[in-house]
């Protein structure tokens, strides 16, 4: 509830979240006034703040450097919060740096190993 209310205040809408140990997916839609690094920035460093200050989480030291961010089709929405909403299950069977290096590949994009 949280990031959702930072999506909000960011005139955005979350459309779908969940994560896992160490890592976590956010579908929503970025205002046309917001800039996507402006976006994640807010989002890492508020969240982080109230995660630590919190202490419901004593295991967190903080977010990655890096993000990932894709668009997507409108039509693939729901299937894409479907995948959002099973990441415990679908982690068990695929580990996650292995599904983004697969996912990066796919698509053309380059990486530096370091910052996966």
């Amino acid at each position: 509830k949280y990031i959702w209310g930072i999506i909000k205040n960011r005139r955005s809408v979350l459309y779908q979240i969940n994560g896992i140990e160490d890592h976590v997916h956010i579908l929503t839609d970025l205002h046309p006034s917001v800039a996507l690094a402006d976006f994640l920035k807010d989002i890492k460093v508020a969240s982080s703040i109230w995660m630590k200050d919190s202490g419901m989480f004593p295991k967190f030291k903080g977010w990655a450097e890096g993000y990932g961010a894709f668009t997507y089709a409108y039509r693939d929405k729901k299937m894409i919060s479907n995948y959002i909403k099973k990441q415990e299950e679908h982690h068990k069977k695929v580990g996650f740096k292995e599904e983004y290096i697969r996912f990066l590949k796919e698509h053309g994009v380059d990486y530096e190993e370091q910052f996966l």
